[in-house]
């Protein structure tokens, strides 16, 4: 990931921190498929290894997994929250109007190889706890042994999990931090203003 140092992020609990607010991660790999990209909610366990173990699982029909069962690198991306940046925002505009637009983001990616598996009691404990982590909050959470057992095995024929040590781990925090601090506060202000939630969610991060 290209990152100037003014948007580095490389705090580890600042990464891990996003990538548990992150619901749906994007797995890529390159393997005997060529490309492949899947959409996943995953588990990160952060004491497991230097930068962390994410857990997760495939449809079994997804042909994803393979690639991994042959040791493809996989790159996992967390993306947080994005928006537009207008050049209106910024007080330098009419200073001299030397301002373009720009995006800011926030994103994590995550490199490693994965272990495959498709033993029933370890997949259980996999989709129960993603099952608990979700429900967490709701007013009456719905729990995986709610459902019949023999319903259950028959689910869990149909995926295939995967755990993968994180070997390498970069963040970038993209939040206009090369700007004046006038400008900063003018996109601050353009995000809060906007009637994006997301854009409002942005205007928070950068206030960090």
């Amino acid at each position: 990931m290209y990152r100037p140092t003014a948007f580095r992020q490389d705090d580890l609990a600042t990464l891990h921190a996003q990538m548990q607010a992150t619901g749906l991660a994007v797995l890529t790999s390159a393997g005997g498929q060529g490309l492949m990209a899947s959409h996943l909610p995953l588990l990160l366990e952060p004491g497991e290894g230097e930068f962390g173990t994410l857990y997760g699982h495939f449809a079994r029909a997804n042909p994803h997994w393979r690639d991994l069962a042959d040791g493809a690198e996989t790159l996992v991306v967390f993306p947080g929250p994005d928006a537009y940046v207008s050049p209106a925002w910024y007080p330098a505009k009419a200073e001299h109007g030397k301002v373009v637009p720009t995006w800011n983001y926030i994103a994590v990616h995550a490199w490693g190889q994965a272990e495959v598996f498709d033993d029933a009691e370890r997949l259980l404990r996999l989709v129960s706890r993603l099952s608990d982590r979700h429900e967490a909050g709701r007013p009456q959470p719905w729990a995986v042994d709610e459902a019949p057992r023999d319903y259950l095995d028959s689910m869990l024929r149909a995926i295939v999990g995967f755990a993968l040590p994180i070997r390498r781990l970069e963040g970038k925090w993209k939040l206009g931090q090369n700007r004046s601090a006038a400008d900063q506060a003018g996109v601050r202000e353009g995000l809060a203003a906007s009637s994006n939630p997301r854009d409002h969610e942005l205007a928070a991060r950068m206030t960090l």
